[in-house]
């Protein structure tokens, strides 16, 4: 079979790859990003189902491709609670945020196109951009998120043909490293923008799980400050790590001109997101639950990222080093000693517990002394459990790699 070139070999996803080691009885996983279930409001869920049904018509036929007036109508009000004015019509409904990238990918990058990314970065978009077979360039982050500094220097020293087209980040409690983009860099992040004629892509899935009371505001709530109505941001963001993963229902603020064409690309792909989903996802929202269920799993991500922190630290001490994060679902780890990471991984599976290798969010070929850790689904009982399994694991490994 001749396929496309993009997917003559393609790579699958690091983490959906780990997957099979999860049916290993008494797997402890700190690896996939999923909320936990016992966070869920089914009760609220189930009502506003049972209030999706009661309209039959407007819940079960074919919808608008850029989404149902009310559902848009809330995310609208929810942009609102996050700092960012907007009219409904400015919003596009799509089936999960990851969705909304595929199309701006599909409508914005065409083969040689320049793309920058945060580094480490979300691997789901390494596999996009991959795949629409974008140059790549990564930007590194440090303890105060993308290093604008260094983003300014590379942007210098490229010529105007190689300048990118988007950059890509998750600015508020970052997929994988768990760090906050600061306010300052926000600001000298959308002036670069204009200044050099980019568009950002701010990925937003968790900025509302924050563990202390500190604001910050959006990128493009920053961008609106300071470009107006030539605002480079585009927004994009999802219930799915605070309602449920199951809804599916991610949404896309952007310019009409970019609507318009990623609303054509998406009657190609699903013609719209499940209309009855739309409708659970809007009467929950106006239900008045949304900010209670948001509060408790601020609370339980909290707890359970501080028992992780303790843990790592009582189990490995000096041998980690780990920023720990104010918000959010992930823990970044980078090893202070030298490791075979291929045989740490398999000592980590032996031991009964799972987690993503560090080099899985780089663009490169990397033999990444890190690894991401994820404390939203275990219980505090469980974390303590796998640390102490991973500490075995690095102490397993820790002479394997020969001083140079």
């Amino acid at each position: 079979m001749n396929f496309s070139r993009p997917f003559a070999s393609p790579a699958g996803s690091p983490i959906r790859e780990l997957f099979p080691y999860l049916s290993k009885p008494g797997m402890i996983s700190f690896a996939g990003g999923y909320p936990s279930p016992t966070l869920f409001d089914a009760e609220g869920l189930q009502d506003a189902a049972q209030r999706a049904l009661g309209d039959v018509a407007g819940s079960l036929q074919y919808g608008a491709t850029e989404g149902a007036p009310a559902l848009r109508q809330a995310l609208a009000h929810l942009c609102e609670t996050r700092g960012i004015t907007c009219d409904p019509a400015q919003i596009m409904v799509t089936t999960g945020s990851q969705q909304a990238f595929d199309l701006l990918t599909r409508v914005l990058v065409e083969p040689g196109t320049s793309v920058y990314i945060e580094s480490p970065a979300y691997p789901a978009t390494i596999q996009a951009l991959r795949l629409a077979e974008a140059r790549i360039t990564e930007v590194p982050v440090d303890a105060d998120g993308l290093d604008t500094a260094k983003l300014r220097h590379i942007l210098a020293s490229v010529a105007p043909s190689d300048r990118p087209k988007l950059l890509y980040t998750v600015p508020t409690f970052s997929n994988p490293s768990g760090v906050l983009l600061s306010f300052e860099r926000r600001q000298e992040l959308v002036r670069l923008a204009v200044e050099y004629g980019f568009l950002i892509i701010e990925d937003d899935p968790y900025g509302e799980l924050k563990f202390d009371s500190s604001a910050v505001p959006t990128v493009y709530s920053v961008g609106q400050k300071i470009a107006g109505e030539a605002n480079p941001v585009v927004y994009l963001s999802s219930v799915s790590k605070t309602v449920a993963p199951a809804l599916r229902i991610g949404w896309m603020l952007c310019a009409p001109e970019i609507q318009r064409r990623c609303a054509i690309a998406k009657q190609t792909s699903d013609l719209c997101t499940s209309p009855l989903n739309q409708a659970v996802a809007a009467h929950y929202l106006a239900g008045g639950r949304y900010a209670a269920t948001v509060d408790r799993a601020r609370e339980e991500y909290g707890r359970r990222m501080r028992a992780m922190v303790q843990g790592l630290r009582d189990e490995l001490g000096s041998q980690v080093a780990i920023n720990e994060p104010r918000g959010g679902m992930f823990l970044w780890v980078e090893l202070a000693e030298q490791v075979d990471m291929a045989r740490l991984f398999q000592a980590a599976v032996d031991e009964g517990v799972l987690y993503v290798p560090g080099k899985a969010f780089f663009t490169g070929d990397v033999s990444a002394q890190s690894m991401r850790l994820s404390f939203a689904t275990p219980t505090v009982e469980q974390i303590g459990e796998g640390c102490a399994r991973l500490a075995r694991a690095v102490r397993l490994s820790r002479l394997s790699v020969p001083a140079a």
